[in-house]
């Protein structure tokens, strides 16, 4: 005897057509067609930004290598100023000695024989010593009558004369110098202060 399954037609009604599934689906993955022009501009658009981001980019950076390039040279420039500068400072006690000891003697021909040429000695040696400072960059500074700068002048006192301007130097006690420019040693120096008017009583 050979059994026979009945199914009910509701049941195969409930049940979704999966040939009617797939091709729904097969119509919904189908995507509308890209516009190549379109595209082509928003790739361009893309690859323009991307340009000029790497572009700012490499400005940054080599400004940056500009300014550390400058700064190593400027710190290498003082480097070789610094050095140049300890050297020359070890001088100038000889030319401080050579001055004084010109100042001292005064008028040779007043002086006993044979100090004459002392003073020519020492005044040579003064010479020369000042032409190897200047043929370096080394200059003394003239103070006496200027006006006093507290950036290349040092004070060591004041007096109360009226012959010069108040704040004007009246005596070197020390010469000052230069090198390129910069200041090396600074003079010091009196610098002058008008008499306070006493008050009539």
């Amino acid at each position: 005897m050979t059994w026979r399954i009945y199914r009910h037609p509701s049941e195969s009604e409930g049940k979704p057509d999966s040939s009617n599934e797939d091709q729904n689906s097969d119509i919904e993955s189908i995507a509308p067609p890209i516009d190549p022009t379109a595209q082509i501009h928003a790739d361009l658009k893309a690859a323009k930004a991307e340009a000029a981001e790497w572009q700012d980019r490499f400005l940054r950076k080599a400004a940056e290598f500009e300014n550390f390039r400058k700064r190593s040279e400027k710190e290498k420039i003082d480097s070789v100023m610094l050095a140049k500068s300890s050297i020359l400072l070890e001088f100038l006690p000889i030319a401080d000695a050579c001055e004084r000891a010109l100042e001292s003697i005064g008028d040779p021909k007043n002086k006993p024989e044979g100090l004459e040429q002392y003073h020519e000695g020492v005044e040579l040696l003064y010479k020369q010593l000042l032409d190897s400072l200047s043929r370096v960059g080394a200059v003394p500074m003239e103070a006496k009558g200027k006006p006093f700068d507290p950036h290349l002048h040092e004070a060591i006192s004041r007096e109360e004369t009226t012959e010069f301007e108040e704040n004007t130097i009246t005596e070197e006690l020390r010469r000052g110098y230069l090198f390129r420019d910069r200041l090396l040693r600074a003079a010091q120096v009196k610098v002058a202060v008008h008499p306070q008017k006493k008050d009539k009583a």
